[in-house]
Formats: structure tokens, C-alpha cells, sequence
């Protein structure tokens, strides 16, 4: 999918800042959100890839002008209600309370199990090699083209390397691959390779 998120090789934006000592999270709720992440991955609200496809949905005036984390419960709200997992008019009734009631206690909950796995996962990740006997079909040293194309759903192929062609470094094994598991397929396992590419190749001669 070509939209306002994948921003690799756009012009024209300007420096990006870089405040010197920028707080980790700007806002009491962007902790909660990040939480929520971890949380609903393993109730099964989404995997990696279905949870980056689920920000990708956002309307681009409100990915563009929302901050990193509202992107994150965006993504958490859209999968939890498509799966039947959350409530919208419990969570819009939630939402209404906690406006007209600001400094109301939040519920609580002891879940020292979940917190480990939270914890494992925020400094871990989750892996994502996967069996497959599919046969590579490049090796290191290789030249490899990028198919140059639009796809319709969720893609990790950015848009500034498509057609252009570089060099196998490093083959890793197969892994699952986004393009089937970000759009409701399964995990798909292909070969994943690490390509070089020039400078002169993705951006022109100047």
C-alpha cells in the first residue's frame, strides 16, 4: 500500500529535530498505549505485521497530524474490535467518563505473568524465523532487481528501492513474510536476504 506512512526517500520535509534531551514519552497515556501493545499481541488481537497494516488504515490527515503512540492504540482498537475482543460503545462510554473525570482512578489489575511476558517482549521481540523447505533462490553476491510495483495491502517493500538493483550481503533463512501475514494470510515463510544497494543507485547521480 503507497500512503503517507511509508515517508523513506520523500523530499521536500525539511531538517527533522532533534530536541537534546527529549523525554521518552511525552504524555502519561503513551505509556499506556505502548503497554497495550505487548498486552494485545498476546491475546491475539494482532501480530507485528497486522498491527503496522492496522496504522496504515488511519485516514492520512489523522496518521499525519496524531502523535507515534496514537497511531499504536489506533491499531490496538481496530484489531480488538474486528475481532470481537473489545467493545466500541464500552470503549467510547470509557472514554466519555475518563474526559468529564480526569484524575478518576483507572482499574487495576495484578497480573504478574503478563507483566513478565510484557517485559520479555519490550526487551527481546518476538522472533520471527519460521521452518520452511522452500529452496533459496539467491546467494550472497547475487545482483537482485526490487519488483517495482504498487501493492494494494500492507508491504514492507519501501517505495524508494523498488526497481532498483543491488547486491546479496547476507542471507538469513526464511522468515514470516509480511506481505501475507499483514494482510490476513498466514505466516508464509520466505527467504529474507540483507541487499546493498549505492547511494548513486536509489538517489540519482547527485
Amino acid at each position: 500500500m503507497n500512503g503517507v506512512h511509508d515517508l523513506g526517500g520523500t523530499d521536500g520535509l525539511g531538517p527533522v529535530p532533534v530536541p537534546e534531551s527529549e523525554p521518552v514519552y511525552h504524555a502519561e497515556w503513551e505509556k499506556a498505549a505502548f503497554a497495550m501493545f505487548s498486552m494485545a499481541f498476546r491475546a491475539g488481537f494482532f501480530g507485528v505485521d497486522s498491527f503496522r497494516s492496522g496504522i496504515e488504515q488511519m485516514h492520512p490527515a489523522a496518521y499525519l497530524l496524531s502523535p507515534y503512540y496514537e497511531h499504536w492504540a489506533h491499531a490496538v482498537e481496530l484489531h480488538g474490535v474486528s475481532k470481537g475482543m473489545l467493545d466500541e460503545a464500552e470503549i467510547d462510554k470509557r472514554m466519555k467518563y475518563y474526559l468529564a473525570n480526569p484524575d478518576a482512578p483507572l482499574p487495576e489489575r495484578d497480573d504478574p505473568d503478563l507483566l513478565a511476558f510484557v517485559d520479555g517482549v519490550v526487551k527481546a521481540g518476538a522472533p520471527a524465523g519460521r521452518p520452511s523447505d522452500k529452496i533459496a533462490k539467491f546467494a550472497v553476491g547475487d545482483r537482485v532487481t526490487v519488483v517495482d510495483d504498487s501493492p494494494h495491502g500492507h508491504t514492507r517493500k519501501a517505495r524508494y528501492v523498488r526497481g532498483k538493483t543491488g547486491v546479496v550481503e547476507l542471507a538469513h533463512g526464511t522468515m514470516i513474510y509480511p506481505d501475507s501475514a499483514g494482510n490476513g494470510g498466514g505466516d508464509a515463510p520466505e527467504h529474507v536476504y540483507t541487499v546493498k544497494f549505492t547511494n548513486e543507485e536509489l538517489w540519482g547521480p547527485e
